[in-house]
């Protein structure tokens, strides 16, 4: 078996070779067309002047483009530099240059932004549009040959978002990848039967770990939705059968609200993973209910690969994020690195092949964050008394109020057991007299009307009362990342 990660696309064309890799709405691809594509694009590289362990750009939506690429890339021993197709210019060239890529992949429909910030990086931009492309890759040399890979090379930078400062780029070797993606597929039996949902971005680590790698590993169909939208997200499970539901949970509220979900059928769905943020309890409940899966709840990061825990089917606590997977350690720590007792609060730190080599060229924060080998997640947790850990909040938004701390996502998960309210988030807003007042934005659901002291006054008897929002506000919307993660840093809060 090779040590590069693009082995699994070319394992599973001498087993099936003929099965669906990819769908997008009416376009099938076989995995014997992926495996060609890529085998081009490895040649239009090598014509390029790239050499194994330079690194590339791909800028590039859910679309099949993408998976041609990236296996393009590994397989020739490049390194891929996934890019937000809906970056600006300052940002692609930021990204280019910091990564040192030696050209950049840019989807037809965001040119302006991947010309740009290419030419301020001096690279060379290699626009991808449709049938444009496929006559450029046919007039490429095909080149089969996978270059050999140790599991310590670098096979992806992937570019955290951060709350402060520059983004930084998570370096993932061949043997992080590997790993996930051997977890990934076992974490729910995954076979070759699967249609996976490819809804969460490949140019994340959620979706690309878990969807593009995991589906290609075993052969399984991923069904594309380019852009999410909850209707877009019913269509493909409808049509493609998709019985595997990957999404954060943004996502899964989105589907579960939506006003026409009823007309769709999604009895192929079998079971739903979520992750990249916590999950609150109700909408798992609600979604487990209306649609009749079960929802499990993992845990990882740019850093680790997608992966560090999980719950599997039949041993789970709602409100959790598992048990550590195979090969991983997980422990929960105090600001000296010194593990606290069991149940108490403190940071997440995780152990194990999953954990990333290093930030790219960025020294003083790779010894900062990955100490010993354990990498210090900025999430505060715990463990209780049968291993299941939980996340109580993100170590910076964490409030404190008069000296009490008061974690978000236990007022969240109140929240959204409110029946008027369909999303919410918790911040501490600046006080004279406490340092910080608990604050919340509320997304309330159609046709539902609430005021601010009802959701008040449910909320005190539920939790202390130093606990309780003093400060809410409505929002039409509120502010979400490239995977529909809240960015609770964007969240405006009225005078």
């Amino acid at each position: 078996m090779s040590g590069n990660i693009a082995s699994i696309l070319t394992e599973t064309v001498e087993k099936h070779g003929d099965r669906i890799a990819l769908k997008l709405e009416d376009i099938e691809i076989p995995y014997r067309a992926v495996d060609e594509a890529s085998a081009r694009v490895a040649g239009l590289l090598k014509q390029k002047g790239v050499e194994p362990g330079d690194r590339v750009a791909v800028m590039l939506p859910n679309v099949p483009y993408f998976a041609f690429i990236y296996y393009g890339v590994l397989r020739m021993g490049g390194a891929v530099v996934p890019i937000n197709p809906r970056y600006e210019a300052s940002e692609v060239a930021y990204h280019v240059k910091d990564s040192g890529a030696k050209l950049l992949f840019g989807w037809h429909d965001f040119m302006d932004a991947a010309e740009e910030g290419a030419k301020e990086a001096g690279v060379e931009v290699i626009p991808v549009e449709p049938e444009k492309f496929e006559a450029m890759l046919g007039e490429a040399d095909p080149d089969q040959e996978m270059v050999e890979r140790d599991p310590g090379d670098v096979g992806v930078i992937l570019y955290t978002s951060g709350t402060t400062g520059a983004p930084k780029g998570a370096v993932l070797t061949h043997g992080n990848l590997r790993m996930s993606t051997d977890i990934a597929t076992s974490l729910v039996e995954m076979s070759e039967d699967d249609v996976i949902l490819g809804a969460l971005p490949f140019f994340h680590v959620f979706g690309q770990a878990c969807g593009l790698n995991g589906a290609t590993k075993l052969g399984g169909c991923l069904s594309l939705v380019p852009r999410f939208q909850p209707t877009k997200v019913l269509e493909a499970i409808q049509r493609d059968g998709v019985t595997i539901f990957e999404g954060v949970p943004t996502m899964y509220s989105a589907v579960l609200n939506a006003d026409d979900r009823d007309q769709y059928d999604t009895s192929s769905l079998r079971v739903g993973i979520t992750g990249g943020q916590a999950m609150p309890v109700e909408v798992m409940e609600r979604f487990e209910d209306a649609f009749e899966i079960e929802v499990l709840e993992g845990y990882g990061l740019s850093e680790t690969t997608s992966v560090g825990t999980f719950n599997h089917p039949g041993e789970r606590k709602p409100g959790s994020i598992g048990k550590p997977v195979e090969g991983v350690e997980v422990k929960i720590v105090d600001d000296d690195g010194n593990e606290v007792e069991q149940g108490e609060i403190g940071e997440i730190a995780i152990k194990g092949d999953n954990v990333m080599a290093e930030y790219w060229n960025k020294q003083e924060a790779t010894e900062e964050e990955l100490r010993d080998g354990w990498f210090h997640t900025g999430d505060m947790g715990h463990i209780d008394e049968d291993g299941f850990v939980f996340i109580d909040d993100r170590k910076k938004d964490m409030i404190i109020r008069g000296g009490e701390n008061v974690y978000p996502r236990e007022i969240e998960e109140v929240l959204y057991r409110h029946g008027a309210i369909a999303e919410a988030a918790v911040i501490g807003v600046e006080d004279e007299r406490l340092g910080e007042e608990v604050g919340a934005a509320v997304v309330v659901k159609a046709g539902e009307d609430v005021s601010v002291e009802d959701i008040q006054e449910y909320v005190k008897g539920k939790l202390a009362k130093y606990k309780y929002p003093r400060k809410i506000w409505f929002s039409d919307e509120l502010p979400k990342g490239p995977t529909g993660k809240i960015l609770k840093r964007e969240i405006e809060v009225p005078d």
